[in-house]
């Protein structure tokens, strides 16, 4: 039983395509040429990227929302800005990350772990502000509509999780067992 040096490819939860078997030896070859280019191009259509997009959008607009409309609740409305904010700008950090190919050069970061984990914190915190500002909204429409984008992102949020750890878990534990 000879075990020939495979290629695991950590990077497939970056919504790239993962390479075939065949094409991996050679892709691993031109790399260097692949490296030279600054942007990821395939990242800004894939469906991870587009995904990032809407989350980011679909926070945004909760937090004007938010922002605009009169508060009734000042401790419940200052958690869900700074939920959505936070959430915002980690979801853009890992979005500049995965754009600029960071993660090819800062190897020490498990980066699919460090996304997962970070959408699976801020999922449940965003969960929690939404429900929270939805309780507190007394029908005011500002407020109602930033819960109702809270949820939405959430649901976002939970899509991301799920497809994230479809790709780095459950292909990486399956691969091993195909020769």
């Amino acid at each position: 039983m000879s075990h020939g040096a495979r290629v695991i490819r950590t990077g497939v939860s970056s919504g790239g395509p993962a390479a075939p078997p065949a094409a991996a030896s050679a892709s691993a070859s031109s790399s260097a040429g692949s490296d030279a280019e600054l942007m990821d191009g395939a990242y800004f259509r894939s469906c991870a990227g587009m995904l990032k997009v809407a989350q980011m959008i679909s926070l945004l607009i909760g937090f004007i929302s938010v922002n605009n409309s009169p508060w009734t609740d000042y401790s419940a409305y200052s958690y869900f800005q700074i939920v959505t904010m936070c959430d915002l700008v980690m979801i853009l950090f890992f979005y500049i990350i995965h754009i600029f190919r960071i993660y090819r050069k800062l190897t020490c970061v498990s980066w699919p772990l460090a996304e997962f984990l970070h959408y699976l914190i801020g999922t449940i915190l965003l969960l929690i502000a939404s429900i929270v500002a939805a309780s507190k909204s007394y029908n005011l429409s500002g407020l109602v509509a930033g819960a109702t984008f809270g949820f939405l992102a959430t649901i976002l949020c939970v899509l991301s999780i799920w497809s994230s750890y479809k790709v780095s878990c459950i292909t990486q534990s399956t691969s091993k067992y195909h020769a």
